[in-house]
């Protein structure tokens, strides 16, 4: 019975992980003295493109800014758990012809759920613009599918698993600084998750704190491996109100074994006392229940619900290799904390539009 909702809460789960994917590339940073013929070029840069605004400048100090547009293809893998809170649940119960039979009440103090996962594959493209030197704003576009499994454990133990693509949109923007081969970045960006099952979007916001160090090829000043380290915190909107017929909600599994779950649900009701079963009764428990016995997959749940990830923050390793100017290829792992991911990244850059020439 509590499958349904928990169903729902599954689907819920899924949304917030695709927009992870998006990161930008590492700020600029200075040439060192030893690599002096290359140095001495960028100073000599005559850079008569529109972005960066201040790009002469930059070169001029001897900077080896990165090309201002550019192109990059994500692939996200990831897994973490999740929270839920302020279940509540009503029923519109189409086997008595009822509508709005149960309205919305809050269930939190008989149902409990274990751990809960969420496990999401994901491709996205991001395209940005280095604006100004040090700050570059940039699209998300993704596409996904999201495995999500939520345990419930109270009034009886079911586990419920739901499947679904989820399409994301969205922006954000990174500031950079370099120090010699030190940078440091701070990343922001927004995004929104629609998953197939629902009808609005999820909001997640990612906030991203990253400082690393640059290698540069001895003999391709041009070409360096970069190496960092980090945190990331990730908030998504906790607040989810909806609605799903009880077939939509409920795999094969549960209408299977509905006698089990009919009887285990009923084992706990008789467990409470007469006045707690007085409060469960203003509920839309029992009904559901009822719904199940008769195989009703046509009454609609309602449900509303907090969820949020269990923890925010999460660490973050990463490495980067820039073949020239143009290309460069970077993975990045979460490895400290509940949340654990995988990201794999492929940059094309240009220089794009040039100044007009001043008459």
């Amino acid at each position: 019975m509590k499958k349904c909702y928990k169903i729902i809460t599954v689907s819920l789960f899924l949304l917030f992980f695709t927009g992870i994917a998006a990161k930008a590339q590492y700020s600029s940073k200075r040439v060192r003295s030893k690599f002096e013929t290359y140095t001495d070029s960028l100073k000599n840069v005559q850079y008569n493109y529109v972005f960066p605004i201040l790009g002469q400048g930059a070169y001029k100090k001897g900077f080896d800014i990165p090309y201002p547009i550019g192109f990059m293809a994500n692939y996200f893998w990831g897994v973490q758990s999740l929270v839920i809170n302020n279940m509540q649940l009503g029923l519109t119960n189409a086997h008595d012809g009822i509508i709005g039979d149960i309205p919305l009440t809050n269930v939190d103090e008989w149902i409990g759920f274990g751990k809960n996962t969420s496990v999401v594959n994901s491709f996205n493209v991001r395209p940005d613009i280095w604006v100004l030197p040090f700050l570059n704003v940039y699209g998300v576009f993704g596409y996904g599918h999201s495995h999500t499994e939520v345990n419930l454990v109270k009034p009886v133990e079911m586990l419920s698993v739901v499947d679904q693509n989820v399409s994301t949109a969205g922006f954000g923007v990174l500031g950079a600084a370099g120090i010699g081969p030190v940078w440091v970045s701070v990343d922001a960006n927004f995004t929104w998750n629609k998953p197939v099952l629902l009808d609005k979007p999820t909001k997640v916001n990612i906030l991203g704190l990253r400082v690393g160090h640059v290698f540069v090829f001895k003999n391709h000043p041009y070409r360096n491996i970069s190496i960092w380290a980090g945190a990331m915190r990730l908030h998504m909107s906790s607040e989810t109100v909806g609605a799903i017929k009880l077939k939509d909600a409920l795999p094969q599994d549960v209408w299977d074994r509905k006698d089990e779950i009919v009887q285990n649900y009923d084992n706990w009701y008789a467990g409470l006392s007469p006045a707690q079963q007085a409060l469960v009764d203003r509920t839309a428990l029992p009904k559901i229940r009822d719904a199940i016995d008769k195989k009703d997959g046509e009454s609609i749940v309602h449900y509303g619900m907090d969820k949020q990830t269990k923890q925010l923050w999460n660490g973050l390793v990463g490495i980067q290799f820039q073949l020239n100017k143009r290309w460069q290829f970077r993975s990045e792992g979460g490895v400290i904390g509940d949340r654990k991911s995988f990201l794999f990244s492929v940059n094309y850059r240009f220089l794009g539009f040039k100044k007009k020439p001043q008459l």
